[in-house]
């Protein structure tokens, strides 16, 4: 619910005698900034790549949500795309995120700090289900609900920030992965006219997995028509997705379709390399 304080502005009446004026109108008085401001965004994309890693094996996602915000500096938000349980999501179709925090600017630099839950509703993960996360290393099984709890450091200056978040539960559910870290350096430069560049480096400790850890990066482009904003960028990464690898030279990041085919030496119907490189096209507004 969006709160706004209302002033009531004076005016002074102008009068005019035989065309001379005695007085003019008060400019009214502006009205000050809410307490707490609502925003909402929708966007729809070519692929959901998630650090880098496809999320709808590179098949089209529908995301939004919604931000509130106050002049604290407290935030609290919640944000949704559909995704592909062959990702590592067991009877999962949708993920859905909420976080809180609290950021503030001073001049060209700017502060963030909080923490986000990643929810995957449905998801049942075990021993005998398809897609269920397991840890490469140790060999446990995860068992039930697949979810991820992060807290998060951020900074800028002018177009570039910084963030750094660190797992507070098992990494999405992957057994003893609890304390992985990503970094992520951004950069997004404003052209004029409507044009934007944007850039990103990002950097995954998988705590105890092998091959788990990985560096991803993005060039893009963004061009603003009346509040619509149309993207294209260049998604890829360095990680361990090759199908045909060896058993001995575990390859985390080689996503299946989400439908099993026992007929298939991998027992799935499609698999592929999640985190090869890849351009996205979008279409998204905030309002």
């Amino acid at each position: 619910m969006r709160k706004t304080i209302l002033a009531t502005s004076l005016a002074t009446a102008a009068f005019a005698v035989s065309g001379l004026s005695f007085g003019q109108a008060a400019a009214p008085a502006a009205a000050p900034a809410p307490d707490f401001t609502l925003t909402g965004n929708l966007g729809l994309f070519s692929s959901y790549r998630f650090r880098g890693i496809a999320q709808t094996y590179d098949k089209p996602a529908i995301q939004g949500g919604f931000d509130l915000s106050h002049v604290s500096g407290f935030y609290a938000g919640n944000w949704n795309s559909n995704v592909n349980e062959g990702a590592g999501y067991p009877g999962g179709s949708i993920e859905m995120d909420f976080y809180g925090g609290w950021k503030k600017s001073w001049g060209d630099w700017g502060l963030d700090l909080g923490g986000i839950y990643y929810y995957y509703p449905g998801t049942n993960a075990g021993a005998t289900i398809p897609f269920t996360p397991v840890n490469n290393r140790t060999g446990q099984i995860h068992s039930g609900r697949v979810d991820n709890g992060e807290l998060y450091i951020g900074g800028s200056w002018k177009f570039v920030s910084l963030k750094y978040s660190h797992a507070v539960t098992d990494y999405f559910s992957t057994p003893s992965t609890k304390n992985s870290n990503y970094i992520d350096l951004s950069a997004n430069y404003d052209l004029g006219s409507g044009w934007g560049i944007n850039g990103h480096v990002g950097h995954l400790n998988f705590h105890n997995m092998t091959n788990g850890s990985y560096t991803d990066w993005k060039l893009g482009v963004t061009k603003d028509l009346s509040g619509w904003v149309i993207g294209a960028s260049y998604v890829d990464t360095n990680t361990k997705g090759d199908c045909n690898a060896a058993l001995t030279n575990p390859q985390p990041y080689c996503f299946s379709n989400g439908s099993v085919n026992t007929a298939n030496a991998s027992g799935f119907d499609k698999t592929k390399d999640a985190g090869k490189g890849i351009l996205i096209l979008s279409v998204s507004k905030t309002f």
